[in-house]
């Protein structure tokens, strides 16, 4: 993790558009109409709605995504009492990390009032505007007291994400830490350093898990709180231990199992870490300095099971592991409060998660090839995407069958889909692919299986039920790297073509193809030799029908790979070119982009073809195709070079289907621009239409345009390439590939595979 400067983190801030967050409109604002709608006269409407019934806000506002965050400043992260103003940054980066890992949008609110009555009568006159309030960064015992008033006193969930986030988050790592250790909870003796919000909280609800209030023992900066201190307040007092033996923190912990530091760093020796219980577990998560580094608690004992609040460290204790899928799920059932029910809910979704296998995309973040259940691994990271399932529908029916939800969810697999909509991770048209692949799950061949991706991809179809997968290379190989990953091979095929036992389908394919390409130089001999390519002997399956479809790519250069494609599979009736196609996904809606990696300078009869394969391939995808066919120039304002290309392959397509809407050459602005185009030229084919396909000059356009889009825009989510005009299912992936990518063209080679056996049953 790069070390972090105070240059840095001010450039970060202050740089481009000061702060880190913006309001962003959600319907259109364009026209006169639009804004008319968007206020006077047409916000009429839904005033009389809400005034009618109250709860309508949900349905005509953003009442039910959004979140107040709300702090005085009092106890800022670890700089203390530093002023609301100057807490401000903190409380942006909270509505932040709301949005990107929950999808929840935030105002942040800087109150300017240390005493609680008069804090709690300004949250709750604004509390009309908000679904949620998220306390944050007040100091205690204050922030019990305030806490406590809003939740009784208001008809929204509240909470104090200092408390409960860190308690959330610390009891899955303890219940799974305990697991890992062989330890019974009701068993553990517990010391807890701190005792301010979170400690307390913390406390609580480990008690709730089963720790017995008899073994904890609670440290505050006097040392040891027993029940004959006086002047103890209410928080305290429940947890002031009847012990008499001990009074500082190296008696307490000596022979202690767990160890909780919210107090501050370097607090805690090695020699007292050596005192510990067998196995201890050490959760030191003072903040930026934790109570014991890493490497002393590690070297002092080997066998602690350590958590931070650090990111550069294992088992990071981190509140947005919770706090967003919290807000999430109480949100989605118009939640009147977040009770003890959904707080456990979420702890439990939160250590059940971390005993699932990984997905691939936190293993890459973190450089590593596995994540495994383990003294290393025991909190799920904040990058796991499944968090937002997991936690939000755990807290969802809890919320529903505690009785504090206004409203339910009846279809559970809709709203996991919807879940996974909302941070980009899947769109409705991936889930589209996966539900139609799951229907008639094909044979598919995966042609580098030594690779990872392409391992876990091929293991990840099959358990999702998308496919039946074949795969080609050395099985000793693969039985060796799927040990390493911790993946199981089980119902997946592996060919190692090179085997003897091969030999007879090596030759039989061999005679097949030098049949088919006699008259173009290919002897029995040489295409003998060819089988022993992956490349070869993996199309070949899938046109003899030995298997259904076929994904490379991952290690083969793509000239070579559609050399092979041309040689054995060869390209659809009807057409001499074939082509790619990205799918780009955003919230402005979906394009369709071709030709990204085959055909390079495309002559006129080549973007006839590549124009007309597009035009199938969108109608594959359930689209109505609008195509524009793009160049510099506009409508022949330029006769030379290849928009002179582009406008004869327009006439061609357009006398060939005079219905057809496509038109071209233009320029990309006219093409996405309907208002822009119609006015400019009115003419056109696709005068009224949104373009959602785009046909571009030459593959560097296509390709460059693709990866800028991409680059440029946060919530795009790319799908390809697509291969275009084979005689069969032969999909192409790039040695930047992730397994989710690589699962979604199997899924669509699937589909692919399915609509050719249609075909042919016809």
């Amino acid at each position: 993790m790069a070390k972090i400067t105070k240059e840095a983190a001010l450039a970060y801030h202050s740089q481009g558009r000061p702060g880190k967050i913006e309001v962003v409109p959600t319907k259109p604002y364009q026209t006169q109409t639009d804004l008319s709608l968007a206020y006077s006269p047409g916000v009429a409407e839904p005033c009389l709605e809400i005034q009618k019934n109250p709860h309508d806000a949900y349905k005509y506002t953003d009442k039910g995504n959004l979140v107040a965050v709300i702090s005085n400043g009092t106890a800022v992260l670890g700089l203390g009492d530093i002023g609301a103003l100057s807490g401000k940054p903190v409380m942006e980066g909270k509505g932040l990390l709301f949005k990107i890992y929950g999808g929840i949008d935030v105002f942040d609110i800087e109150v300017n009032e240390k005493d609680p009555d008069r804090f709690v009568e300004a949250v709750k006159a604004i509390a009309p505007t908000f679904g949620g309030i998220n306390l944050e960064d007040i100091k205690a015992p204050e922030c019990f007291e305030i806490e406590r008033r809003l939740k009784a006193e208001l008809d929204i969930p509240v909470m104090h994400d200092d408390q409960h986030g860190t308690a959330i988050i610390s009891a899955a790592g303890l219940l799974n830490a305990l697991i890992v250790a062989g330890k019974k909870i009701e068993d553990v003796k517990v010391v807890v350093n701190g005792a301010g919000a979170a400690a307390i909280s913390c406390t609580k609800l480990y008690v709730s898990l089963g720790v017995r209030c008899e073994n904890i023992v609670m440290l505050d900066s006097k040392g040891v709180i027993t029940n004959d201190r006086p002047n103890l307040n209410e928080q305290k007092r429940e947890f002031a231990t009847a012990r008499r033996d001990v009074h500082t923190l190296a008696e307490a912990i000596n022979g202690a199992d767990v160890f909780l530091g919210l107090s501050k760093g370097n607090i805690l020796t090695k020699d007292m870490v050596r005192s510990m219980a067998k196995d201890p577990i050490v959760f030191a998560l003072a903040n930026p300095v934790p109570e014991i580094t890493y490497e002393d608690a590690m070297d002092a004992r080997p066998d602690v099971l350590m958590s931070t609040g650090r990111s550069d460290y294992p088992n990071q204790i981190n509140n947005v592991i919770g706090f967003p899928y919290i807000f999430r799920g109480a949100l989605d059932t118009a939640a009147s409060a977040i009770n003890e029910e959904m707080k456990l809910a979420a702890v439990h979704a939160i250590a059940d998660l971390a005993k699932k296998p990984v997905p691939d995309v936190v293993n890459k973040i973190y450089h590593v090839n596995n994540f495994t259940f383990g003294r290393d691994y025991f909190i799920p990271k904040p990058v796991d995407p499944r968090l937002i399932t997991d936690v939000s529908m755990a807290v969802a029916r809890a919320a529903i069958s505690s009785g504090v939800a206004r409203k339910t969810i009846d279809d559970w697999d809709e709203y996991a889909a919807h879940l996974k909509r909302i941070i980009g991770q899947e769109s409705k048209l991936t889930q589209q692919f996966y539900e139609m692949a799951r229907r008639n799950p094909q044979r598919v061949v995966f042609a580098e299986g030594a690779h990872p991706t392409m391992l876990k991809a091929a293991v990840q179809a099959r358990a999702e039920g998308i496919c039946h997968p074949i795969l080609l290379g050395n099985d000793e190989r693969i039985a060796k790297l799927a040990a390493e990953l911790e993946v199981s091979l089980e119902g997946i095929e592996v060919i190692n073509l090179r085997h003897d036992r091969e030999a007879a389908r090596r030759e039989r394919f061999a005679q097949i193809l030098a049949d088919k390409r006699c008259r173009e130089g290919f002897s029995f001999e040489e295409a003998n030799d060819k089988m022993f390519e992956r490349n070869y002997f993996g199309m070949m399956m899938v046109e003899t029908g030995e298997a259904d479809a076929f994904i490379t790519g991952t290690y083969t250069k793509y000239s070579n790979t559609i050399k092979v494609a041309k040689e054995v599979v060869g390209i659809r009736p009807g057409f001499k070119h074939f082509g790619t196609m990205h799918i780009l996904n955003s919230k402005k809606g979906t394009l369709f982009i071709a030709d990204t990696l085959i055909n390079r300078r495309p002559s006129t009869e080549t973007l006839v073809d590549v124009a007309r394969l597009s035009e199938h391939a969108v109608k594959f995808f359930n689209r109505t195709p609008v195509m524009a066919m793009l160049s510099y120039s506009n409508f022949g304002s330029d006769k030379d070079g290849s928009p002179a290309s582009v406008h004869e392959a327009v006439r061609i397509l357009q006398e060939e289907d005079p219905n057809r809407p496509i038109d071209g050459e233009m320029q990309l602005n006219f093409a996405l621009d309907r208002q822009l185009r119609d006015r400019k030229y009115p003419f056109t084919r696709l005068n009224g239409k949104d373009v959602n396909t785009l046909i571009f000059p030459n593959l560097s356009s296509a390709n460059a345009a693709s990866k800028l889009l991409q680059f440029m825009t946060n919530d795009v989510e790319v799908i390809g390439p697509i291969q275009m005009g084979l005689n069969k299912p032969i999909h192409f992936t790039d040695f930047e590939t992730s397994v989710r990518d690589v699962v979604t063209i199997t899924a669509i080679a699937v589909i692919d595979a399915i609509v050719e056996k249609e075909k042919s049953a016809k």
